[in-house]
């Protein structure tokens, strides 16, 4: 078989308009086995707690540790995909995720755990942004909606039905089967991209391993400032809080260096386009509204989706005292509802404004957080009913915002910007992600103590109900503040595209 046999236009050629389907497939079932990675872990979180002997800040770390790296590790991908291509750059990450996996179900240390967790976390990140740039470049614009939905449809599938076999196993096997079950999608992404994903690069041009260099310098005030935001909202949980607001300052000040920094490197390269560095993220795309506005509405969004995806499973275990089993089986309804709701709604995307689909969906999903307080242990009859419909309408809601954000926030980008729109808008995503874990932490310690109640014992009672239902207060308000940027979203032109 010769080198160009796998270049973008040799396999147009060979599998004719069906290859766009191909490589979506091909990079959804890589993408199914990163989000499973970041999500399935939280109903392993007690089990764990109790092996190591971990404080609930300590545990917390296997979900935080992972979304820090996986934060930090997107705003690479456009740099890897132009110098390494599309084959090589998505073969390497699942070859890291399945060796995190691996190492991890057969750690002994909790430090070897978190640091396979940490290394699965950079492979998921470089992963993600790959999809949105694949859809916005190989699919027409009519067709983007569709092929969103179904890629969506696709990927919720796995963490639909993860939680679900994740608690059996725990219950069956114990905390360590969980990190196994990423291999056989891991594999399986490696047989299709080995046949599918071309060599090249965006754009079909031959990846350049002589390009640009990578802001090495920006990447490590990223790093720094995220693990400085992560370490100070831990503190101010079960720390110092002196400590806890020192690093949330250093965070602040490494985060305003960043932004200096990339000013200077994208001046720096429109006055010498052939020489230095491309800025790790290219700020001129915020003078574009759509995807200024979508970037805040995926950062809010971020702190909503994954602080929920944190608190659910420890609400149902810590606070309703179900099992881990019984957490995945209540879950496993409205995650097939999210998957049916995104195939529709990924088709309505080629047809309804955006800011129109995401404000509902951000309604649906803040509605979902404030009826939780609706559950009563008094009634225990209704907790069960209350929790698959509270658990499906949330899901409606994501099916609503996301087939729609990121495409609605890059459309008015120019092509050659779109993998750098991407790897900028998963990151501010992740970013709040990271943050919201924490800060669900940080809120749900504090109220439990304010009502006196203990957060680590099997007893359930009201004033820790309580507890949980102001954090789940906290994330309505959230989504009602994401609302605000969503309307913005609106295009000067509205209609259809």
């Amino acid at each position: 078989m010769k080198p160009d046999d796998h270049t973008l236009p040799t396999l147009r050629e060979r599998y004719g308009e069906r290859y766009r389907w191909l490589l979506l497939l091909s990079v959804m079932v890589g993408t199914m086995a990163a989000i499973m990675s970041s999500t399935i872990v939280n109903v392993a979180i007690p089990d764990m707690s109790q092996h190591f002997a971990l404080g609930q800040e300590r545990a917390q770390w296997v979900t935080s540790g992972f979304m820090a790296a996986m934060t930090v590790s997107m705003l690479t991908t456009p740099w890897l995909l132009a110098r390494y291509g599309y084959r090589r750059t998505y073969s390497g990450c699942m070859w890291l995720l399945l060796v995190g996996g691996v190492v991890g179900g057969f750690a002994n240390d909790f430090p070897l755990v978190l640091a396979a967790r940490v290394a699965e976390g950079l492979a998921a990140g470089v992963v993600q942004p790959i999809p949105a740039i694949i859809i916005l470049r190989a699919f027409e614009p009519h067709e983007q909606g569709r092929a969103s939905g179904i890629f969506g449809m696709g990927v919720v599938l796995a963490p639909a039905i993860g939680p679900s076999i994740g608690g059996v196993l725990v219950d069956g096997f114990g905390w360590r089967s969980i990190f196994f079950m990423v291999v056989p999608f891991c594999l399986a992404s490696l047989y299709l991209a080995k046949r599918f994903v071309p060599t090249t690069s965006p754009g079909g041009v031959a990846a350049n391993p002589q390009g640009a260099a990578l802001d090495w310098r920006g990447l490590t005030l990223a790093a720094a400032g995220t693990l400085c935001l992560l370490n100070g909202l831990v503190e101010l949980q079960g720390g110092s809080p002196v400590t806890g607001m020192v690093l949330m300052g250093v965070a602040a000040l490494l985060l305003l260096t960043f932004v200096w920094l990339q000013r200077r490197t994208l001046k720096a390269r429109r006055r010498q386009p052939e020489e230095g560095v491309d800025p790790l993220m290219n700020l001129s795309l915020f003078n574009d509204r759509r995807f200024a506005m979508g970037s805040i509405v995926a950062f809010i969004y971020g702190i909503a989706l994954f602080g929920s995806t944190y608190l659910l499973p420890v609400y149902m275990q810590m606070g309703l005292g179900l099992s881990a089993s019984y957490v995945g089986t209540i879950l496993l309804p409205a995650g097939l509802v999210l998957a049916v709701t995104i195939a529709i709604v990924g088709r309505l995307a080629d047809r309804q404004p955006t800011h129109r689909l995401v404000s509902i969906g951000l309604v649906l999903l803040a509605a979902s957080f404030a009826l939780m307080v609706s559950i009563d242990l008094s009634r225990p009859g209704q907790i069960i009913p209350l929790l698959i419909t509270w658990a499906i309408l949330g899901r409606i809601g994501l099916g609503f915002i996301l087939p729609s954000l990121n495409i609605g926030a890059m459309r008015g980008l120019d092509r050659s910007f779109i993998p750098q729109g991407s790897s900028v808008i998963n990151f501010l995503r992740m970013l709040g992600g990271a943050a919201g874990v924490s800060l669900c932490g940080i809120v749900l310690e504090w109220r439990v103590a304010a009502h006196g109640a203990l957060l680590d014992t099997g007893t359930t009672s009201p004033a820790r109900m309580a507890a949980f239902n102001e954090t789940f207060v906290m994330l309505a308000v959230i989504c009602g503040l994401a609302i605000v940027a969503a309307l913005r979203l609106r295009e000067r032109q509205t209609g259809g595209q």
